[in-house]
């Protein structure tokens, strides 16, 4: 995808989701495994198996300690870090069916309906549950328990359609996920509104920081480190209420000099897609891989086991 404008992609308002990266690769392994930890309302007559369990379970999933908390050696201790085996972390970008103007390389971008339906049916009867960045800050960080089968959601871009679309299939399983929010693009037409960012705030999902016009982080210099770091983060806070603490690199593209300005600005961690992590500071290189849309939902299934 050619990275030199981020304008072009919003001027042209359909164009495919801007983040690009090997939509999967085979990532570092460990044997650590997360253990299982879930709170049903009532053990007696709660479901055992199924997406009725999962969403059981994800109901009552207990809120993970907020990262301020965890004592700053904790997050410093990169190689505990690297050790605890990884999270699988899915990236999503739109969510609707294909047209014919989608070219080849844009339908990996662009997930039919029909195919993310069944790709969340596929999670929630595999028994994954949902977790969120707190949860996986805490367990990297000190190896704090995680719900069985643990992935984390994630969606880039603003589109409207993770509002329209993924939002209300994944509430059928109690699913919650994180939205990685370019602000540039808010109220435009096909986009989120700031009321429907704050409404997916409020129902307990987690909104972070996607720049403001999805500018290539290596290449900033001086002044673009506040108008695509400081000043959407401020947007994005004023309309959750919440801080904004986990931001997610445009294209998967990031530097070491990148991370000590994102620390500068109040961000704990940051997402990267299918590259290996930073052996430094591996809290700012999360990885992630694009879920395709050419994948069934055993081919993402397959994925999700080989890559993490």
């Amino acid at each position: 995808m050619n990275l030199t404008t981020a304008s072009l992609l919003l001027a042209a308002s359909l164009s495919l989701a801007a983040c690009e990266s090997k939509t999967a690769t085979t990532g570092e392994t460990d044997t650590t495994k997360a253990t299982a930890e879930t709170t049903l309302t009532d053990p007696a007559t709660a479901p055992t198996s199924g997406t009725a369990a999962t969403a059981n379970d994800e109901a009552n999933a207990v809120p993970a300690p907020d990262p301020s908390t965890i004592p700053a050696a904790k997050s410093r201790d990169a190689a505990a870090i690297l050790a605890r085996k990884q999270v699988p972390i899915l990236c999503y970008h739109q969510i609707r069916d294909w047209t014919a103007k989608d070219s080849k390389n844009a339908k990996d971008y662009i997930i039919p309906v029909a195919a993310f339906k069944a790709q969340m049916k596929m999670l929630a009867d595999s028994g994954y549950h949902t977790i969120l960045p707190d949860q996986l800050y805490a367990y990297l960080t000190t190896g704090a328990k995680l719900p069985s089968k643990p992935v984390m959601l994630t969606f880039d871009d603003t589109d409207l359609d993770q509002f329209t679309v993924a939002r209300p299939e994944m509430e059928k399983y109690g699913f919650k996920a994180v939205y990685f929010i370019m602000t540039v693009s808010l109220g435009r037409p096909r986009y989120m509104s700031k009321d429907q960012v704050k409404q997916l705030s409020d129902e307990g999902n987690v909104i972070g920081s996607h720049t403001w016009d999805h500018h290539n982080v290596k290449k900033y210099q001086g002044q673009d480190w506040v108008t695509q770091i400081e000043k959407p983060t401020k947007t994005l806070e004023d309309i959750t209420g919440k801080d904004i603490k986990y931001f997610a690199y445009p294209f998967g593209l990031w530097n070491p000099e990148a991370i000590p300005e994102l620390k500068k600005r109040g961000m704990v961690a940051a997402f990267c897609l299918a590259e290996k992590r930073d052996q430094q500071d591996p809290l700012f290189t999360i990885r992630r891989i694009i879920a395709s849309g050419y994948w069934s939902a055993k081919t993402l299934h397959n994925n999700m086991v080989q890559s993490f």
